[in-house]
């Protein structure tokens, strides 16, 4: 296969073929909060998650959506020529509300000029069938997905990060948004504590038996001001050095069938914010060593795909 001459099925690649043109994220954040924040479950948070909910590149708060929107697009069009945005809740759980609210402020992006799509962020506890039909409404307006906050199949795993749901309530989502054809993507954490890499092997494998649109990778970093930032001083924490991490992503690229479309491969936060590991400053050459080690293996998305079936 020839993804734009990648290895693999990139995000990019995919909306150039259904739009037409480059497609632009912009990352929202809707003024949502979190069971995992509110007391519904925890008040702690997701070990890893920061202050802005793992939003801290969506737009200001204080702003409405359409100021977010609107500055953003003026910001970005200064590097892409587009006129082809996609709405992206990123902060918190974007789905933690009434459904006249969730409906009013996904109604607001789509409105703004341009915004061809919607991608909502949220939780699997945080789907429910009035949730995954309102969602379904916006399937014949516009281009929408839906992500998913897995990051691991493995329970050991989930308890240390406080994700505060079972396995079970990430398949009931799966298979409820599946039910409204409402895109999946599925996110996944990469160096957990005490994670092989077998473990995440299996983590992979398992989310792309259940008809995923889409895949985020995340490479496990340490923000300030996060409990995971505490856990990664108190125990000497051993992240991933680049050339492992690389060796990983492949691994998993190779398993992963072809029709998976790749949202990321890394994870990049602020400059500011970030105390390790420091290489995951420079996305573009973590990307470009990505590539390279795929065409070093003469190997692409899939290439295992139907042996590890097996």
């Amino acid at each position: 296969m020839d993804w734009n001459c990648k290895n693999y099925h990139t995000l990019d690649f995919e909306l150039k073929k259904y739009f037409g043109e480059k497609a632009i994220k912009l990352s929202i954040n809707g003024g949502f909060t979190c069971p995992n924040r509110d007391g519904s479950i925890n008040t702690c948070g997701c070990i890893f998650c920061s202050e802005k909910g793992s939003g801290d590149f969506a737009g200001n708060v204080d702003n409405s959506i359409n100021n977010q929107i609107n500055e953003q697009i003026k910001f970005l069009s200064n590097k892409w020529k587009s006129n082809t945005y996609i709405a992206y809740f990123q902060s918190f759980t974007n789905t933690y509300d009434s459904v006249i609210n969730l409906e009013k402020k996904y109604t607001q992006a789509l409105n703004c000029p341009n915004i061809k799509g919607l991608a909502i962020a949220t939780r699997p506890d945080c789907i429910n069938e009035n949730i995954a039909k309102l969602l379904s409404s916006y399937n014949d307006r516009t281009y929408l997905w839906v992500e998913l906050g897995l990051q691991t199949i493995h329970k050991n795993s989930s308890d240390f990060i406080r994700r505060g749901y079972d396995l079970d309530v990430f398949n009931n989502a799966i298979s409820m948004l599946k039910k409204y054809n409402i895109r999946v993507v599925v996110h996944l954490i990469l160096g957990l504590p005490n994670e092989s890499n077998h473990d995440i092997l299996e983590s992979v494998q398992y989310v792309c038996t259940k008809g995923i649109w889409g895949i985020k990778l995340h490479l496990l970093h340490v923000l300030k001001n996060t409990d995971l930032a505490n856990y990664y001083y108190e125990n000497n924490m051993k992240l991933y050095t680049q050339e492992e991490y690389i060796n990983l992503v492949c691994d998993c690229i190779e398993i992963m069938p072809q029709d998976v479309v790749i949202h990321r491969l890394t994870g990049d936060g602020k400059r500011s914010e970030l105390i390790a590991p420091e290489w995951s400053l420079h996305k573009l050459k973590v990307l470009s060593a990505i590539d390279i080690e795929l065409r070093k293996r003469n190997s692409y998305q899939g290439l295992k795909f139907n042996q590890e079936q097996k």
